[in-house]
């Protein structure tokens, strides 16, 4: 299955498209390419009152809900967001310890896993370059990012072969044109966000452009 893991909608704040345009966008994309789902992760909330179901149906496409933190070792993205998270950490607060977030979502049945980590500033790369500790539970980071420059990517595949960890891809879009740029290749069938979560600890994934889900046949 391939899912573009790092989307944003209008619900984040700098986002410029509804989840239902976008929806309409990837009806069109996925005649040429197979795209099975997308990953909302709207910046520093987690949209609980959002209901998908009726447009996932609508448009056969899997739509899940997640979030994109701000840390004090740059962006996480959140999968498997649940209520102790949500009271325990004040998702609009920019200077949130990383490390104990990427924790506190494993201990929960989440994951969080770093956004972007080769970007120039504000990627986990230079802030481990600077020292930081990020503990014992980073399992994977975003190897390819849609907004990412070709060198940023490079930093971000060195880090996940350096520390042996899993990549991911996601686009990064904050407008309909950008979605799927980069995406996730999953061995095994997904359905729900425990399938996602569960696969993203399995390690049984890759992150892939868009060209490499080109339908060919």
């Amino acid at each position: 299955m391939i899912i573009d893991m790092h989307v944003h909608s209008d619900v984040s704040d700098d986002g410029m498209a509804s989840v239902e345009t976008y929806m309409k966008w990837l009806a069109k994309l996925r005649r040429h390419y197979r795209i099975d789902g997308v990953v909302f992760t709207e910046h520093r909330l987690f949209n609980h009152g959002a209901d998908y179901e009726a447009l996932a149906r609508e448009y056969d496409i899997l739509i899940f809900k997640g979030t994109e933190a701000d840390t004090d070792c740059g962006h996480v993205l959140c999968y498997g967001m649940n209520d102790k998270i949500v009271r325990e950490f004040d998702l609009k607060n920019v200077h949130l310890s990383g490390r104990e977030l990427i924790q506190a979502m494993e201990e929960t049945g989440g994951i969080g896993i770093p956004a972007h980590p080769g970007r120039r500033h504000i990627g986990l790369v230079e802030h481990l370059e600077k020292g930081y500790d990020i503990g014992k539970y980073l399992r994977a980071a975003e190897q390819l990012n849609g907004g990412s420059s070709r060198q940023e990517n490079a930093r971000a595949q060195q880090l996940v072969e350096e520390r042996k960890l899993c990549g991911i891809g996601g686009s990064d879009a904050h407008f309909v044109s950008a979605v799927g740029k980069f995406m996730t290749e999953f061995k095994r069938p997904i359905r729900t966000m425990h399938d996602l979560v569960e696969q993203l600890y399995s390690g049984e994934y890759r992150p892939i452009t868009l060209e490499e889900a080109r339908i060919t046949a």
